[in-house]
């Protein structure tokens, strides 16, 4: 039996009524692919153990909102259930909004085999978020998926197993309007997300959310700042710095913008703290490092590689790494990463200093924790005292 799907979200269940503020403006917030695979897989449990229909699902987010979503074309035969999700990107201009995520959950021996099927990409090059081969469901989504169903099959006394397949239905079109088929990421699109929920973003609300935090700094007396870029920033800094993230100016994309507030304000210390997946194009004076404004990851390390003497054999493998973190890897395996990280630092702190013009010091620190690396510019390690000083005085 089944359901046809609807032409449009229920506002009252799919429409999220959770909001944030974006330079004064309250924008809508939505949810990822991977919320909706996640409750668009418990959902089919649930049907697949109980033969019966349902219209929602409650789906506890890794943000620990919990969302209440309809469920759409349901499908229940003998042998499987399937089910489907609208995405709602809220105020962020996404280009998923609207699709359906489609979960088709069978009942096996034991586990959660999680595969994906039609719009769904694959991964032909190393350094994303799972290997070569494998469906681009990443980790959090995937771990939402197993906590549905494993929640569900309690709820029902199930002591089996459950193969999800999950599907997206236009998925491989879609993907050619993004950035997936350059990151090797071919045949459809991702199921992401870490937190469960989209926050929206506009450039200017952004910059105006910036420029609001560096100016509760200066009231607060603060003469340094430290910006972060984002998620990875925060819980690298939690985990390894001796001050308080929540004293931290997130940036995100804007590092140029932000350097700008910051000395607009007077501040005569400016750290920045970052993945070197982002990072490490401050090696090319590049100060906005969303990938829609500029990439050249692989053409800094490239150079800086030439001038740290690497061999034009590993040069040549690394334009074809998907992130920054597999040419890690391709160094590694040859030596030159130490020489060819020292040359980066160099770099990004001349970019820096230029910037400024003496106007104030300022520094840069990027980390791998897939590599264990810090790369620190030359007044990083200054600048890390007088914050740590300063906002712990």
């Amino acid at each position: 039996m089944t359901a046809n799907s609807f032409s449009a979200p229920r506002a009252l269940h799919e429409m999220l009524n959770e909001y944030v503020c974006r330079g004064g403006k309250m924008l809508r917030c939505g949810y990822t692919t991977g919320s909706c695979a996640a409750a668009a897989a418990k959902a089919a449990a649930q049907c697949v153990l109980t033969g019966k229909m349902i219209t929602t699902v409650e789906l506890l987010t890794p943000k620990g909102i919990t969302l209440a979503l309809d469920i759409q074309d349901t499908e229940i035969t003998g042998e499987y259930a399937k089910c489907a999700v609208r995405k709602d990107s809220g105020d962020d201009p996404d280009i998923t909004n609207g699709i359906l995520v489609y979960a088709k959950v069978s009942k096996t021996g034991s586990g959660v085999a999680i595969t994906g099927g039609e719009g769904i990409g694959k991964v032909t090059k190393p350094g994303l978020d799972q290997p070569v081969g494998e469906w681009v469901i990443n980790s959090v989504p995937r771990k939402m998926i197993v906590s549905a169903v494993t929640e569900t099959a309690e709820k029902y006394g199930y002591y089996g197993g459950f193969s999800v397949e999950i599907s997206i239905p236009g998925g491989e079109e879609i993907a050619k309007r993004t950035y997936n088929p350059r990151l090797g990421i071919e045949g459809g699109i991702s199921v992401i997300g870490t937190s469960g929920i989209i926050e929206p973003m506009s450039n200017a609300a952004l910059v105006d959310t910036i420029r609001t935090e560096v100016r509760m700094r200066k009231a607060e007396g603060h003469t340094c700042l430290f910006f972060t870029l984002g998620n990875y920033s925060e819980n690298f800094i939690s985990r390894t710095m001796p001050f308080d993230i929540d004293k931290s100016v997130k940036c995100s994309n804007f590092i140029g913008d932000s350097i700008d507030i910051a000395l607009e304000y007077g501040f005569r210390g400016i750290l920045i703290i970052g993945h070197i997946g982002k990072l490490v194009k401050l090696g090319a004076g590049i100060m906005n490092t969303h990938s829609a404004q500029a990439d050249g990851r692989m053409d800094v390390l490239v150079t800086c590689g030439v001038l740290a003497g690497a061999d034009t054999q590993t040069l040549r493998k690394l334009p074809g790494c998907a992130t920054a973190d597999a040419a890690l890897d391709i160094l590694d395996e040859a030596g030159y990463t130490e020489k060819t990280l020292g040359i980066l630092a160099e770099r990004a702190g001349y970019y820096l200093s230029a910037k400024v013009r003496g106007a104030a010091k300022t520094g840069a620190i990027m980390f791998s924790d897939r590599h264990d690396i810090l790369v620190k510019t030359a007044d990083a390690d200054e600048l890390l005292k007088m914050i740590e000083e300063e906002y712990n005085g």
